[in-house]
């Protein structure tokens, strides 16, 4: 990316994680796109779910994921959907993130133009969050979700619950979607040593703040049926306001609680350095350290 240009993150979420088929062709479509770059994509068969990552110039970026999400919809019938993670449709939700040269009022812009347009071309409600979000009771996605696919059929007929863009009825097949611009969000999952659904469910409630737990997470418990074990899948809205750490040793503190342990725990998709070393001062209890320091900071210089 040269100096100076603009450059957007999106992170659509599409709901199919279990045929491969159907997720080459939504993927082949973010692939050797001038301004684009492919990032990461990863498809969770216990989810049914395929997040995707792409970085560049943001009316690049819009394009591309208009393309993305036609080619979704005739792939995905959400009447047979079925996966452990909430949704809405068959693109889940679309989150813009500024990343260079761009500020937040941008990316809402950028974010409520493409609401527009993919409501009006796919005849798909759209609800707009976090930071785009045009009602207060709209900004948590968690409450836009709740109901999920088969309780919105009637949930949208609610005056409070009209769309923002498209139609003022569900599509069926397609179900509907979440637009929004937020900051840089860090999917965190931990590994439980335990197959028993409470557990899992519970110490997710502790830690999320919707049950009274840190204000900048949000917390599942999921099964993992390769294992047939459980994991707390977490997404950090905030990083700089609620740390990697402080979430790690609130599940260890729970755990315990409970007679389970840790296995191990992962982050899906990309993660901002900031996080990462604020973790390791405080379990290596760094004093002075800079980020002058980090070797690979010196030689982007």
């Amino acid at each position: 990316m040269v100096d100076g240009i603009k450059v957007v993150q999106c992170l659509p979420n599409f709901s199919e994680g279990r045929d491969l088929n159907k997720i080459e062709n939504i993927v082949n479509v973010f692939r050797r796109r001038d301004g684009v770059k492919l990032i990461d994509y990863n498809n969770d068969r216990d989810l049914n779910r395929t997040m995707v990552i792409i970085m560049g110039e943001p009316q690049r970026v819009k394009d591309v994921v208009i393309e993305a999400m036609g080619v979704a919809i005739e792939n995905i019938d959400m009447r047979i959907h079925k996966g452990q993670h909430p949704r809405i449709g068959a693109v889940d939700v679309v989150p813009f993130v500024p990343i260079k040269n761009i500020s937040m009022l941008e990316v809402v812009q950028l974010s409520r133009e493409f609401a527009k347009e993919v409501g009006e071309k796919y005849n798909v409600p759209i609800y707009l969050y976090e930071r785009s979000a045009a009602r207060p009771e709209r900004e948590n996605l968690a409450d836009i979700r709740k109901g999920q696919y088969e309780g919105m059929m009637e949930k949208i007929k609610r005056p409070e619950w009209k769309p923002d863009f498209g139609p003022s009825e569900l599509n069926i097949t397609a179900g509907a979607t979440a637009v929004g611009a937020r900051m840089p969000l860090i999917a965190f999952n931990i590994n439980l040593n335990t197959k028993d659904e409470f557990i899992a469910k519970a110490i997710s409630q502790n830690i999320r703040y919707s049950g009274g737990g840190l204000r900048f997470c949000k917390a599942i418990g999921v099964k993992n049926c390769n294992k047939g074990l459980f994991t707390i899948s977490i997404n950090m809205t905030d990083y700089n306001k609620t740390s990697l750490y402080s979430v790690f040793e609130m599940v260890k503190c729970e755990v315990k609680r409970f007679g389970v342990s840790i296995i191990n725990s992962e982050i899906v998709g990309l993660v901002p350095t900031e996080a990462l070393i604020d973790s390791a001062l405080y379990y290596l209890q760094l004093d002075n350290f800079s980020s002058d320091q980090i070797l690979e900071n010196i030689i982007m210089e």
